[in-house]
């Protein structure tokens, strides 16, 4: 069955799973990163989380997670603003739940990608990589000790 589409219409998802394999341990993506960045890596309080840019366009980019519902968008509404069409305004949200971190789709258009897998709903660890639209971010849990 052919799905019928409308000639003005400017939607269009973009799959982005596949292009490549992520396997970086967090100690590997501490070595892209600059001293100030291991920094304040480094200070992370207990109880928070941080997503990072490591790399490409709005690479030192830094979102503190420091309350138990974060939410992600391209609607100035959000926790973390993503200014960019390939986000949608209500794309996900990361919830800190007993035992650590959770990040959940919102329905996005473009869907939100862990490890380089897309997830509707996945449970965050240290260096775990997130990509949300264009943004290519890296998710590091605070109070430990990195090497």
């Amino acid at each position: 069955m052919e799905k019928k589409v409308a000639k003005n219409d400017l939607t269009t998802t973009i799959h982005l799973a596949g292009l490549r394999s992520v396997s970086e341990e967090s100690s590997a993506l501490l070595e892209k990163a600059t001293q100030a960045e291991k920094d304040v890596i480094g200070a992370l309080p207990e109880g928070s989380a941080m997503l990072i840019v490591l790399s490409g366009p709005s690479r030192g980019a830094r979102f503190l997670i420091n309350t138990s519902l974060t939410t992600i968008g391209r609607s100035p509404e959000n926790d973390i603003f993503l200014d960019d069409v390939t986000v949608s305004r209500k794309h996900a949200e990361i919830s800190k739940t007993g035992d650590g971190y959770q990040v959940k789709d919102l329905g996005s258009l473009n869907g939100t990608y862990v490890n380089g897998q897309i997830e509707a709903q996945a449970n965050l660890s240290d260096g775990m990589e997130l990509n949300i639209g264009k943004f290519k971010m890296h998710f590091f849990i605070g109070g430990k000790v990195r090497a």
